[in-house]
């Protein structure tokens, strides 16, 4: 279980990394000579309207929980975005309710409106962004095999970090790679506790070297929307929209569905990603016949 030690020196840590980057020049101050090209400790204090002494013991993870006063006076002062803002509330929460640590289970409702999807890619991830349900479009762009059936990855991350074919997927993996540390380090400040995903960022951390380095930039984003670039194996380069909706149940799982805009190479190329997998599934359903027919044969084993 995660200590208020612990969260302190998570809040610690984000305050360093963010001053790190608050320009001086966006404040009116002086660049001059400096060993660091964000604010000052002083700085930052004098610009939030506190001591100098509670700011520095805040970064040294000694201080107790700041106001909401003082939190919104560090937000301002280090520009930070909207996502930044709330995971500095949830990491100076220390000794407060966490939210509570449910397994991952797919609603039926949601695996129906999947099928109802069937040709859009889609599939649902949870707070530890692994697939946790799919549609045959949304295998088929994710899936390393294409010879039996198609399956996602079962985690996005460790796909992204630990699959050479991700590298080849996703066209601008190191966008990709990033992002999905930034929405990771959403899901830790919501779950501190979750072992899950203290687990994988272990596992991550000790397998890659920009897995760490980006992980201890502190980046935190949930982009709910955008655009993807993939160069799939089968169906060549795809420029596809997405939005990320986060279902209704209070289980933090998304539901990501892709589609192509209008008009353009995407729209083709996704439709004949639709036409591979109602090809793969016929050729399985035949098979799957064909071993039955077999079996039923008088003299079968």
């Amino acid at each position: 279980m995660t200590t208020d030690t612990g969260t302190r020196g998570e809040l610690a840590d984000f305050l360093r990394s963010r001053r790190d980057r608050t320009r001086p020049e966006d404040h009116g101050l002086p660049v001059g000579r400096r060993r660091a090209p964000g604010l000052r400790r002083a700085e930052v204090a004098q610009l939030a309207g506190i001591s100098v002494d509670y700011y520095i013991r805040l970064e040294q993870g000694k201080a107790a929980r700041p106001s909401p006063t003082v939190l919104d006076a560090l937000a301002r002062t280090m520009r930070l975005s909207a996502d930044e803002r709330e995971h500095l509330y949830l990491l100076a929460r220390a000794g407060s309710p966490r939210r509570r640590i449910m397994v991952d289970r797919v609603r039926p409702g949601v695996r129906q409106l999947l099928g109802v999807l069937e040709g859009t890619p889609a599939y649902v991830m949870g707070r530890r962004m692994d697939i946790l349900a799919w549609n045959g479009a949304g295998a088929a762009l994710l899936a390393e095999d294409y010879l039996a059936e198609p399956r996602p990855p079962q985690n996005f991350l460790l796909f992204t970090f630990g699959s050479p074919r991700a590298r080849t997927l996703l066209v601008d993996w190191e966008a990709e790679a990033r992002q999905g540390i930034a929405q990771l380090r959403v899901s830790a400040g919501h779950y501190p506790d979750d072992p899950g995903i203290t687990a994988m960022v272990g596992e991550l951390s000790v397998k890659s070297h920009e897995f760490r380095t980006w992980w201890a930039r502190h980046d935190v984003q949930d982009r709910g929307s955008g655009r993807k670039e993939f160069d799939h194996p089968l169906v060549g380069r795809l420029s596809l929209d997405y939005e990320s909706l986060r279902l209704s149940d209070g289980i933090d799982q998304r539901l990501v569905v892709y589609t192509a805009p209008a008009g353009g190479r995407s729209v083709r190329a996704l439709e004949r990603l639709g036409a591979v997998v109602r090809e793969a599934r016929e050729a399985r359903q035949a098979r799957q016949e064909q071993e039955h027919q077999r079996l039923d044969e008088p003299g079968s084993p």
